[in-house]
């Protein structure tokens, strides 16, 4: 009988490959073929898929959540913690030999009972669960899964979501999953813990299918249902086989159809997404300690607060205060200080976490000593940002490299706590050191310089461009490259400075990413008619969603009439995102929209820009819509029969 199996414990070193080695050996003793895929720390090398598929059963012997379960999606299964495979091999692979034993016994009663209960196929209503996640773990996650939810409800079904968003997750109860018909998975980054949904029906697709189009992928679902109800339950492992080939379902091959460029994009865009928290708590904290320098300290507050206090008590001198040693709580400027100390020390952080989660998107944790350590040395040199998106690939893919050795089992153990961590680090910290720290350092001051003597028509034009990529794709692609020029520029501010070009790019960005829902929301209000009710309704919550900086919520328009919506939200965007830059409002503040004009330089141009742009957007979308005979239709049609029910 063909056996494969999984292992994995806490620190992924010891126990991980001596349960590997007790269950190969003790099915080998048994007459049984075993293969262990061992996820240790210095990463795995994945079971090919054939092997999986041949195989009878499946031993999941771990500690910690195995990764990319759904590829072992409806096969018997043993799954017991890593110390039981240690000490009793030979009971665990009895219990995978009887279990795959049992499922080749066909059910006649089963097999009759799914015939008849679902002959009707999608008929009948549908407990649906799902998934959505986007690299920033904002938007695009939340709206996906209210889409869904609205679509399978709109269908007849029941459905719960489980949000894995920046904010965290709620896993949903094994219950709930467990009476589910069927699964949706829409996302962007890896499913957490998808083994859970083991065996189910589903579709697999990328988050922004479930926005703009989730009506089809409960339709798809249904259809999936139907199928696994007509194959019956005699063969479960070809079922699900049947079924996730279907739908395109396992992460293994969703991700094999994935291209350079998208995994490119989707490894930066792990670094920034764990970078933003640390530039919006270091930011808003920054912009709030000069609100208070300036209310406590008059005019020379904000340069006081910056020079005269610290944390280091070496650093102390007649004119500096070690601010733990003489923080009054009665001072203004203590606490001005003290904001303003908490948050350089969060942007100290900025570049080295950028690049360590760049490397761990690209191998994992053995990529986080290699990114982090690298970020931190390109930062010290003066590399910015840039340094440290190439220290973050260049350890990403060292740490990768470096894991994929095939070693002696003796040496399997040191690989990740030493090999692994010390090549890595050594070879990415001193490339950036001989080799690319300087030239990288060059083009960073290159860059700054011709920023900061960007000025009038310069600085106009690049608002322009900054506003035409926030409102072209609305949290697509091209929005998110002009959303982390504007975030990674942060980390490139002293945290001193109050005039900073990058600071204007950020207001600028944010501003100008907050137009196109504003718009949409004001041509619903002006001219209801021509937009549906569902429209209509996304309208009201779209002036929230814009106060909130959510781009996102003029999506469902740009969906249902692109050009139009589209053509409006850029020219709307870009004269905000020029004018912002024109009347030089600054922000630290990476994300909030209205909810932090009290921490953006110049607040009510600001404002004005940011309204100037949505009007412009509301009136534009209108005069277009309105032009086109079959929308005039549509509106009269709808009037005179508001007029014969009043």
């Amino acid at each position: 009988m063909r056996l494969v199996g999984v292992t994995s414990c806490p620190t992924g070193i010891a126990h991980t490959y001596m349960a590997a080695e007790a269950l190969e050996q003790a099915a080998r003793e048994a007459g049984h073929e075993m293969v262990v895929e061992t996820q240790g720390s210095a990463g795995s090398e994945p079971l090919d898929q054939s092997v999986i598929d041949a195989a009878d059963a499946v031993i999941f012997a771990h500690d910690l959540e195995v990764r990319d379960a759904g590829r072992f999606a409806g096969k018997p299964t043993v799954d017991v913690g890593v110390k039981r495979a240690v000490s009793d091999a030979p009971t665990l692979v009895a219990q995978a030999v009887e279990a795959a034993e049992q499922a080749r016994t066909p059910s006649p009663a089963g097999s009759a009972g799914a015939a008849s209960g679902d002959a009707a196929g999608g008929a009948r209503s549908l407990t649906l669960v799902g998934v959505t996640s986007c690299p920033t773990g904002i938007a695009h996650t939340y709206m996906a899964a209210e889409g869904l939810e609205q679509a399978a409800k709109d269908a007849g079904h029941t459905m719960v979501v489980e949000t894995q968003g920046s904010a965290g997750s709620e896993p949903l109860d094994q219950s709930v999953i467990d009476a589910a018909d069927g699964v949706i998975f829409a996302h962007d980054l890896e499913v957490k813990d998808v083994g859970r949904f083991a065996g189910k029906p589903t579709v697999d697709v990328g988050v922004k299918r479930a926005v703009s189009d989730s009506p089809a992928l409960i339709a798809e679902i249904e259809r999936l249902v139907a199928e696994r109800g007509q194959a019956g339950s005699t063969a479960p492992a070809a079922a699900a086989a049947t079924t996730t080939a279907a739908a395109g379902a396992t992460p293994a091959r969703e991700g094999e159809r994935v291209g350079t460029g998208t995994k490119i994009r989707q490894w930066l865009m792990t670094g920034v997404s764990y970078m933003i928290p640390f530039v919006a708590a270091g930011g808003i904290m920054i912009a709030l300690g000069f609100m208070l320098a300036q209310l406590f300290g008059g005019k020379q507050g904000a340069i006081d607060v910056t020079s005269m206090y610290t944390l280091n008590p070496a650093g102390a001198t007649d004119k500096v205060t070690v601010l733990q040693n003489a923080f009054n709580p009665g001072a203004g400027m203590h606490w001005a200080a003290l904001l303003f100390l908490i948050g350089a020390a969060a942007f100290g952080f900025l570049v080295p976490i950028l690049s360590g989660f760049i490397a761990y998107g690209i191998a994992d944790r053995p990529g986080l000593v290699p990114g982090i350590v690298g970020g931190f040395i390109a930062n010290t040199m003066g590399a910015g940002f840039l340094g440290g998106i190439v220290t973050g690939f260049l350890a990403g893919f060292m740490a990768r490299w470096i894991s994929g050795w095939k070693v002696h089992k003796g040496v399997r153990g040191v690989m990740p706590v030493v090999v692994i961590p010390l090549l890595s680090t050594l070879i990415t910290a001193g490339a950036m050191i001989l080799l690319l720290g300087r030239p990288i350092k060059g083009l960073m001051d290159a860059l700054s310089s011709g920023l900061t003597s960007m000025s009038g028509s310069n600085a106009v034009l690049l608002g322009l461009i900054l506003g035409l990529m926030m409102g072209f794709d609305l949290g697509g692609p091209v929005n998110k490259v002009a959303y982390t020029f504007g975030t990674t520029g942060l980390s490139a501010v002293a945290a001193g400075a109050t005039d900073a070009p990058q600071l204007k790019i950020m207001a600028a960005v944010m501003g100008a990413g907050m137009v196109a829902p504003w718009g949409m929301a004001l041509a619903t209000a002006l001219r209801p008619k021509l937009f549906t009710k569902a429209e209509q309704e996304n309208g009201k919550a779209s002036w929230l969603l814009g106060a909130s900086f959510i781009s996102e919520g003029a999506i469902p328009f740009a969906a249902a009439d692109p050009w139009r919506v589209i053509l409006s939200s850029m020219v709307g965007s870009g004269v905000a995102g020029a004018l912002i830059m024109a009347f030089g409002s600054g922000s630290r503040a990476p994300h909030g929209g209205l909810w932090v004009t009290p921490l953006i330089t110049n607040p009510l141009m600001f404002l004005l820009s940011v309204i100037v742009g949505s009007v412009i957007t509301g009136l534009l979308v209108v005069a277009l819509k309105g032009a086109d005979e079959s929308r005039r239709v549509v509106a009269s049609t709808s009037a005179a029969q508001d007029a014969v029910t009043a």
